[in-house]
């Protein structure tokens, strides 16, 4: 009796495990297909940032403009070239106060004449003056038009 009992002990633990590996089969494959897609996934992330740093180095190379780094070179300002400079450029007053660190209603007033930009500000205005409307656009983060 014994032997009967065993032996229909592991005839249901072989059908049992048979069931279970033909069950998990389809889960097995799925999770290989996931990893491999995730892999993929990460090797195009790190390819997609080492792009970005890239063109993020190339765009400030061409962002910057040389400027004398002499103490006691003076800057002009002048309301009419502020202007022709920003319709050149085709930004608002927002945009170029952005660009400059200063609010659009400080813009205005430059353009005014009733005040006049300090230091930090002329020498980004200066830094300005190489720059075009396409990497003026990509410093904004607007797409080139």
């Amino acid at each position: 009796m014994a032997n009967i009992a065993t032996l229909l002990k592991e005839e249901i633990t072989r059908l049992a495990r048979k069931e279970i590996r033909s069950e998990t089969e389809g889960f097995k494959k799925a999770s290989a297909q996931y990893r491999t897609d995730i892999a993929a996934l990460k090797r195009r992330v790190s390819a997609l940032e080492k792009q970005i740093s890239f063109l993020e180095k190339k765009t400030r190379k061409h962002a910057e403009v040389s400027v004398a780094s002499d103490a006691d070179t003076k800057f002009r300002f002048t309301v009419k070239g502020f202007k022709s400079l920003r319709q050149r450029l085709g930004l608002t007053a927002a945009e170029i106060g952005t660009l400059l660190d200063t609010s659009a209603p400080t813009i205005y007033n430059w353009e005014a004449g009733n005040s006049t930009p300090r230091e930090p500000q002329l020498i980004k205005l200066v830094k300005l003056r190489g720059l075009g409307k396409r990497e003026v656009a990509t410093m904004l983060g607007n797409p080139a038009e």
